[in-house]
């Protein structure tokens, strides 16, 4: 029954959004009723909580960590994930957007507790992609490069990626950001002063 309502809410919480998903409706929809719903999920927010932290949090780590961490090289994870998504999205046809964008996006002005929860996903998918480029860097490759910048700006293409590619329902997005990204050297070397007092003004 917990998984059956946990699997109504993710769905609800991602094609209508949190505050637009009544209990009302999600009972309905997982068959369950009030008493059943609360033993569970004493409140809406737990239920929200439980959402991220098992079924969000379980997305990122499928969709980016593992493969990333299985493949090669950071960018060659990268560069798999990026590829993946897009397909799978025109094969489905439709674009709901990343499960972890949409609820920030709605959720971390709204309460802090669900603030922290999703900056500590975004912070672990950040960390594992930086990870990757220092496991390349001991086997002497990604010499140049910055691993905490270039997950950032990894992190940051993809999830404006997919946001665009929800407004626009076009996939096609993912494949531009990611040859924009490739074609980035993330050095860790310091800007010059002259540089410096440019980026000021």
């Amino acid at each position: 029954m917990r998984r059956r309502v946990l699997d109504v809410a993710e769905v609800s919480f991602q094609s209508r959004g949190y505050h637009a998903s009544s209990l009302g409706d999600l009972m309905a929809a997982a068959g369950v009723t009030g008493g059943a719903l609360h033993h569970h999920f004493p409140t809406k927010k737990a239920l929200a909580l439980a959402v991220i932290e098992e079924r969000v949090a379980a997305a990122v780590r499928e969709t980016w960590i593992e493969p990333v961490l299985a493949a090669s090289s950071a960018r060659e994870g990268v560069r798999a994930v990026f590829e993946a998504v897009a397909a799978e999205l025109e094969l489905q046809g439709y674009v709901r957007g990343c499960p972890l964008n949409n609820l920030a996006h709605e959720l971390s002005l709204a309460d802090d507790e669900f603030r922290a929860v999703l900056a500590k996903i975004f912070a672990g998918w950040r960390q594992a992609i930086a990870d990757k480029v220092r496991a390349d860097q001991r086997d002497g490759a990604e010499r140049g490069t910055d691993p905490d910048r270039f997950a950032a700006l990894t992190v940051a293409a993809y999830s404006g990626a997919m946001s665009m590619a929800k407004t626009s329902q076009d996939a096609s997005v993912l494949r531009e950001c990611l040859k924009g990204l490739e074609g980035l050297q993330l050095s860790s070397g310091r800007p010059t002063r002259k540089r410096r007092r440019r980026l000021l003004l």
